[in-house]
């Protein structure tokens, strides 16, 4: 009989889940977050994905993760260790105990930890009897059993059965956060809607385990986290890797120019060209090419002929990407190259994020070959970024490379959908037919960038190569003189850039005794930490950086201001050698991580503490 039970109000919650890479755990991450997201809860999420692609069940190698932080106060990260753990095997639980906090909940499927599976995960004695998980609040629920039961006369085979068992967990999951299920049940009515008997094992299996929760003497409490505070508008729970495909879709919408992406698939970039082939309403082309050089080849085809092009990639993909980018920049032709970056070098750890990739992509090219560098933030963010790189690109005729990452490619939050409309204006600088001043090489005065002839428009009859360019006339030109003109125009439009991006923006005093830097992806964790730091009324602020290449012009004026600077990045220290060769008159400290792993808030807190004290 279920007891009444105290619910208890929180400001925020982490909850992971895992299991092997069959047991739905995406699924039930992400159905949990939509959930929550319709309750009014700020989050982010973080898919942890195996490395091996069918590594053997019930190993360490086949553990898929899935990680939520959501709460009523506005959420940066996906948190740093869980408050309740979801373990559907030995496995499972071996991995991710130490992401979990002392004290917290760990639902586990009792009916999983047979002794076999226990030896496979490395484990000498049975941990949920030989008392190591003592410190924690365990719910040892025999899954697996009330799965079989809950769906007993439905006509359904064992392996869905067991496929089922996810939706036990979530159920439980539901009664302990007081969520409702029906977002849950609509759901799983349009995902099976053609097996009504799919349908009714999973919503059965669902209420079980719902039901279940509500009976155990082991949750005595359950959890309430009220929704949080947000500007009004329409929101909606979105990845990275969508989000860049719609912020392309917007900048093709807004500047006139049909989409064209020419991609080779390779994780975790994949997504954005499986996203873009939903679109062919908008005019959008997704190409899938053979290789990575036929990819960004075909785009510069397609921009050639008029095309906002796009190319999508990760790091190894860049690399053999790099002499095309070349072309794009002696053509003088808009493209954008969006590298998700993942752990290398080679084929390193696919389904692992870092930050490896940014002097590939600041210098990864032979000869001179300069070209626009952003970076994304935040999962909601790579839609403004990927807008700001098509307007960069075709604005000022010049690749640009954007770069994200795996966590923010795969990981989610809530996004505020903006109207096409409010988005800043592309103005291509397309030839006009007939211009009898035309020359393919003839620039504007300010900007530097050469006018966008499309094939077949009269009287613009030029022609474009790989080979160096006459000035103003477009012709094949090895005149040493003519070179060096070239090459310090092409350098100098980047770098004129700079007038037409913000100033960098400081998060908190303009001076004080700690400046912590950062780009990319890391935004949220040091985000979080900064302000752990000035809650404690120290004197730390933060410039996070999007733009790369060029630095916003401020720059210089930012470093000058504090008594030390951190750089915090997930490599061996890429930017921070990139500041020091751009800004060689200042001292650098450096933070440092490269596991595959986001930061933790804590250690970044911990690092801060030590610069502060002297340490």
């Amino acid at each position: 009989m279920a007891r009444e039970k105290k619910r208890i109000e929180l400001e925020d919650v982490t909850v992971r889940f895992a299991g092997d890479s069959g047991d739905g755990m995406q699924l039930s991450g992400t159905l949990f977050s939509d959930t929550a997201a319709l309750a009014g809860n700020d989050l982010f999420t973080f898919p942890d994905y195996p490395a091996e692609i069918r590594a053997p069940h019930n190993t360490i190698a086949g553990v898929s993760g899935f990680q939520v932080h959501l709460g009523k106060k506005q959420i940066f990260t996906s948190g740093d260790l869980a408050d309740v753990l979801v373990a559907f095997n030995p496995a499972a639980l071996k991995s991710n105990i130490k992401w979990t906090k002392l004290g917290g909940t760990i639902i586990v499927d009792a009916d999983a930890f047979d002794e076999k599976a226990i030896e496979k995960a490395g484990y000498t004695s049975n941990p949920l009897k030989d008392k190591s998980l003592s410190d924690y609040n365990l719910i040892k629920a025999p899954i697996g059993t009330f799965t079989k039961e809950s769906v007993a006369g439905l006509e359904i085979d064992i392996k869905s059965i067991g496929k089922s068992r996810n939706m036990f967990a979530l159920g439980m999951l539901y009664f302990l956060f007081n969520r409702e299920l029906k977002a849950t049940e609509e759901y799983i009515e349009k995902k099976f809607k053609k097996s009504p008997v799919i349908v009714e094992a999973n919503k059965r299996v669902l209420r079980a385990g719902f039901n279940y929760a509500d009976t155990i003497e082991a949750i005595s409490s359950t959890y309430l986290v009220p929704p949080a505070e947000m500007k009004k508008g329409k929101y909606r729970n979105i990845t990275g890797n969508v989000a860049t495909a719609w912020g392309f879709l917007a900048a093709s919408e807004r500047s006139g120019r049909e989409l064209y992406l020419g991609s080779y698939p390779i994780t975790p970039a994949t997504e954005i060209l499986q996203e873009l082939t939903h679109y062919k309403e908008f005019s959008a082309k997704a190409f899938q090419a053979e290789d990575e050089i036929a990819g960004i080849c075909s785009a510069i085809g397609a921009s050639y002929t008029g095309s906002l092009a796009i190319t999508t990639t990760s790091g190894p993909g860049l690399s053999l990407k790099s002499e095309a980018m070349g072309l794009a920049v002696m053509t003088e032709l808009p493209i954008v190259i969006v590298d998700v970056q993942r752990s290398g070098p080679s084929t390193g750890v696919p389904t692992k994020s870092e930050q490896s990739d940014l002097l590939q992509a600041l210098f990864g090219r032979n000869g001179e070959c300069p070209l626009i560098v952003l970076a994304a933030s935040t999962p909601a963010n790579c839609f403004e970024y990927a807008y700001l790189a098509c307007k960069l690109a075709m604005e000022h005729m010049t690749p640009v490379i954007l770069l994200t990452d795996g966590y923010i490619a795969n990981g989610a939050e809530l996004w505020r959908i903006p109207k096409v409309s409010e988005l800043p204006e592309i103005k291509p600088p397309l030839a006009k037919a007939n211009d009898s001043n035309y020359k393919p090489y003839l620039r504007d005065e300010v900007k530097l960038n050469r006018q966008w002839a499309l094939p077949g428009t009269e009287g613009l009859r030029h022609r474009v190569g790989g080979l160096e360019k006459e000035n103003i006339y477009g012709n094949v030109c090895q005149e040493p003189m003519n070179h060096q003109l070239m090459c310090e125009l092409r350098a100098e439009k980047v770098n004129r850039v700079a007038n037409y991006i913000p100033d960098q923006q400081i998060i908190g005093e303009e001076s004080g005794d700690l400046l912590v830097v950062s780009w990319g992806g890391t935004y949220g964790q040091v985000l979080t930490a900064v302000k752990e730091m000035q809650k404690q009324g120290k004197k730390v602020s933060l410039a996070h950086f999007n733009y790369i290449s060029p630095l916003p012009k401020n720059t210089g004026q930012v470093l000058s201001k504090f008594k030390k600077i951190v750089v915090c990045e997930l490599n061996l220290g890429q930017f921070i050698m990139y500041l020091r060769m751009m800004y060689p008159e200042y001292k650098y400290e450096q933070y440092n991580k490269i596991q595959g792993l986001p930061f933790m808030v804590s250690e970044l807190t911990e690092k801060f503490k030590q610069l502060l004290e002297g340490k």
